[in-house]
């Protein structure tokens, strides 16, 4: 909000060259103010503001801009600018940054870092893609549980500066296991003569390194952390994972579910800056794989050919019917995918999620027809658009909608548990996916009611 606010006045110093007014001025915004201002600029005006941050809140700034403007910004910068960035920012950042990148060019930023930081670079691009190990950073305060309070708070003030949280003090043993974690209020409010162990009630919460990025976002919000250990499989504390990175996973794994909902391909970039046929093959796949199923629909409807020829009137009816099919078995889906994310259904909930989904389509599918019917009641007594034979056609219409809706919120329902089951995305089976199956089926549904009830007179 900063930025937009001051951004023609910020271009007026940049135009003028009061590069040391601007400088003065941009020394007291945050990291996350100047990120927005410099997305805001043109390519050529954000280096320029960037030069002017001091390498400590520049390298703040860059771990807050978008990976485009990162890379715009590296391209414009000269190699020992590069090399200072690379190697003052936090390595979570640093490796989000990196994994972006095509191999080539990973490795030629990572050349650039200095020994030791190359090393953990490669530590961390070294565990597999969407784990915890890619999200850690190995900047912690560690501490042994024979030391004094006093002890620990002077090697925190000694080594806590690069530390990525001080909120939370790990305490490990002599082989670097991890046996507890300690809030810091702890730590302050204690007695300088006690030990660490006085403070200890080993009852703390760890990641696997190789644990999946979405475990750890659902530990993140049942036990309400602002960071959590990541040990090996021995049990050794080798990094933490902040809140930050946690939220970012949460924003990529929201949209994606919301990107397989609509019927289209997940988007690896923004969808302002994603190539035009790129973004056609995303959506081109699955819009084809309806459109073949949309198919059947037709070949329904050519199967009841014969019952529409005598009663055209049943045609009037059709777009409501599979409408109301797909509407109810969208919903049902959404409800279901929704509820597996966050954790609060299970694959063993299956058989109480199905009996409260056909109470569910009973009950709306009950409230739809009787709507149904009173329309076609009123137009039929005023009319004869439905002919002598309207109470007939409205009974059609109204079991017809309760079994179509009935059917939508099953489907839509147990299909996200089979997808489960099976080791696939809930998400997969979106709402476009679920409209098109009930479409087919629902016209099954509706002929043969009409087969059922209008035989004998319109049929």
């Amino acid at each position: 909000m900063l930025s937009k606010l001051l951004l023609p006045e910020i271009q007026s110093l940049i135009a003028e060259r009061k590069l040391g007014i601007l400088k003065e001025v941009l020394s007291d915004w945050s990291p996350a103010d100047l990120a927005d201002l410099i997305a805001d600029l043109p390519d050529a005006e954000q280096v320029i503001v960037f030069r002017l941050l001091q390498i400590e809140l520049g390298t703040d700034t860059f771990e807050h801009l978008e990976f485009d403007t990162q890379m715009s910004l590296l391209k414009a910068m000269g190699k020992e600018e590069v090399t200072l960035i690379l190697n003052d920012m936090s390595p979570d950042d640093r490796t989000a940054l990196l994994e972006e990148l095509p191999s080539t060019a990973a490795k030629q930023l990572i050349q650039l870092l200095s020994t030791e930081e190359r090393k953990i670079a490669q530590t961390l691009l070294g565990y597999p893609e969407n784990s915890v190990g890619r999200l850690m950073t190995p900047d912690y305060i560690g501490v042994k549980p024979a030391w004094t309070i006093e002890q620990s708070l002077a090697y925190i003030r000694e080594n806590g500066e690069d530390s990525e949280t001080l909120n939370v003090i790990y305490v490990i043993d002599e082989k670097g296991k991890l046996i507890d974690d300690i809030k810091i209020r702890e730590f302050i409010l204690a007695s300088p003569d006690q030990k660490v162990s006085d403070l200890m009630d080993e009852n703390y919460i760890a990641l696997s390194v190789n644990d999946d990025q979405e475990l750890a976002v659902e530990k993140f919000k049942k036990y309400d952390r602002i960071a959590l250990p990541v040990v090996d499989n021995y049990g050794v504390l080798i990094g933490i994972v902040t809140i930050d990175d946690v939220f970012d996973v949460a924003e990529e794994e929201a949209t994606e579910d919301i990107h397989k909902l609509g019927g289209v391909e997940a988007l690896e970039e923004p969808y302002s800056t994603m190539p035009f046929f790129s973004m056609i093959k995303k959506r081109v796949i699955w819009l084809t794989v309806l459109f073949v199923g949309e198919m059947l629909t037709a070949s329904a409807m050519g199967f009841f050919e014969n019952e529409i020829a005598k009663a055209v009137v049943l045609a009037l009816f059709v777009p409501l019917i599979i409408s109301s099919g797909g509407n109810s078995g969208s919903q049902a889906a959404t409800l279901v995918i929704r509820a597996m994310a966050l954790g609060e259904i299970t694959l063993n909930d299956w058989w109480h999620i199905m009996r409260r989904e056909i109470l569910s389509g009973l009950v709306l599918g009950t409230i739809l027809g009787a709507i149904g019917f009173l329309r076609i009641s009123i137009w039929g007594s005023f009319s004869d658009i439905y002919g002598e034979h309207w109470i007939l056609i409205g009974l059609t219409v109204s079991f017809s909608l309760i079994g179509v809706v009935l059917w939508g919120t099953l489907s839509g329902s147990m299909l996200p548990f089979v997808l489960r089951r099976f080791g696939l995305d809930p998400a997969t089976s979106s709402a476009p996916f679920v409209a098109t199956l009930v479409d087919v089926t629902g016209l099954v549904i509706y002929f043969s009611f009409a087969i059922l009830i209008l035989s004998g007179t319109l049929l």
